[in-house]
């Protein structure tokens, strides 16, 4: 798995590329714990290239539900595929994390 992180206009853009699976998750935690500490308040996440997500990517994103609801912080998960989404859905983690379909919508909702 790779990530890419990019800042735009106070918007802070994290891309997963590949398997987020247990080997890589603790990358995406610390993609997550470096946005925190550099004070991003809108983050969004490109799914796009998610191909798969095993338990343990899944516990990144549980594990910082609650620092980003009590930091303020607008979490969007965009261009996901039907498969990763429908994870997420059975989990009921579609109605914790804010999931939309693409860049446009995310920056929309994110404003």
């Amino acid at each position: 798995m790779q990530i890419k992180e990019y800042t735009e206009k106070n918007i802070h853009t994290i891309e997963i590329i590949g398997d987020l699976d247990a080997s890589s998750a603790i990358q995406l935690d610390k993609a997550f714990e470096d946005a925190l500490l550099k004070g991003q308040k809108k983050i969004l996440i490109d799914c796009k290239n998610l191909m798969y997500i095993a338990s343990a990517g899944l516990g990144v994103f549980v594990s910082h539900i609650e620092s980003f609801k009590e930091q303020n912080i607008n979490c969007i998960l965009y261009n996901m595929s039907d498969k990763v989404k429908n994870i997420f859905q059975i989990l009921g983690l579609d109605s914790l994390l804010m999931i939309v379909k693409d860049r446009e919508a995310a920056l929309h909702s994110i404003q």
